[in-house]
């Protein structure tokens, strides 16, 4: 089905853009809204702002959207429109108006996965015994908690870019990030403990090359790992812990380690670094800085100021 000004190209031109764009979050969104243009009889791209409106307030009223969602779906709209050279919906003054609408609505607070901080982290690593499954489970535990990488960046590490040093504290390369599409690189530091976790987890599985992380079928070693197993094994050791596993996600050892930097007296400037957030406000909003003592302390080193990002 096509509306009266849509015409067979177009659609074909948004799936063409969408599917250039990696992030699956872009092309779920995008898909989601094309199947609204369909039902309204609208051309998906370029859009009519006042159609993305009517999108917008549409997951709204659903209910089953937090206004972070929403806004990101709208983002999804705008960055493949700026793709394909087209104008920017989110841009025009009825989208603006509505996106004010539903913050109102349904609230700005961000809601915050359960950090694996140290403390945490040591109970999840208690239950993890020696076998190849829990094996890996605590090395996944302890390189999360150790490089602050996202799931993604975790399960790309290969074997052979593993460095050995005499002292126990290994260097890991990392190819490729999200802050590093053009394949640069970088270096991440290990600490003795993940090092020694990593060491046992290569001689137990007898793998010597390829991906580090690797998935389990029944007592078969899999040639790599879902991103989505990451969080699914945190859940996993969550319960065992006898921990919500509902508020853990991928991203809690992230948080929990950028939490606890903090506590540590770690500057802005380096959590950025270590964690690889470009903006200061992500970093304020993950680390849950609402203690003024902090922020001012943070403030007064210049962090701020010398680290803010567009």
């Amino acid at each position: 089905m096509r509306g009266p000004h849509t015409k067979k190209s177009d659609v074909g031109c948004a799936y063409c853009i969408y599917h250039s764009i990696t992030t699956r979050a872009y092309r779920a969104d995008f898909s989601e809204w094309i199947k609204f243009c369909m039902k309204k009889g609208a051309c998906p791209l370029p859009a009519d702002p006042f159609i993305v409106a009517e999108f917008l307030l549409d997951l709204t009223n659903a209910g089953n959207n937090r206004a972070s969602t929403i806004r990101r779906k709208c983002a999804s709209i705008s960055a493949i429109h700026r793709r394909g050279y087209f104008e920017d919906t989110s841009k025009h003054p009825e989208v603006k108006i509505v996106i004010r609408k539903i913050n109102r609505r349904l609230s700005t607070r961000f809601k915050q996965a359960m950090p694996i901080n140290k403390h945490l982290l040591d109970r999840m690593l208690h239950v993890c015994g020696n076998d190849l499954r829990r094996t890996r489970n605590r090395m996944i535990l302890r390189l999360a908690y150790n490089t602050l990488g996202r799931r993604s960046e975790l399960t790309s590490l290969r074997v052979e870019d593993l460095i050995l040093c005499d002292d126990g504290q290994d260097f890991i390369l990392l190819r490729q990030s999200k802050t590093d599409q053009t394949r640069e690189g970088v270096l991440l530091a290990l600490d003795i403990e993940t090092s020694l976790t990593i060491r046992n987890w290569i001689s137990l599985a007898s793998i010597g090359e390829g991906y580090l992380l690797r998935g389990i079928t029944g007592k078969q070693l899999n040639q790599s790992m879902d991103p989505g197993q990451i969080s699914r094994t945190f859940k996993s050791l969550a319960v065992k812990a006898k921990l919500d596993p509902k508020q853990i996600s991928g991203h809690s050892s992230r948080i929990g380690a950028a939490q606890d930097m903090l506590s540590r007296g770690a500057s802005i400037g380096q959590i950025m670094a270590k964690v690889g957030w470009s903006k200061v406000d992500t970093v304020m909003r993950y680390v849950g800085v609402g203690d003024i003592t902090a922020l001012n302390s943070m403030t007064h080193r210049g962090d701020l100021t010398l680290t803010r990002a567009d």
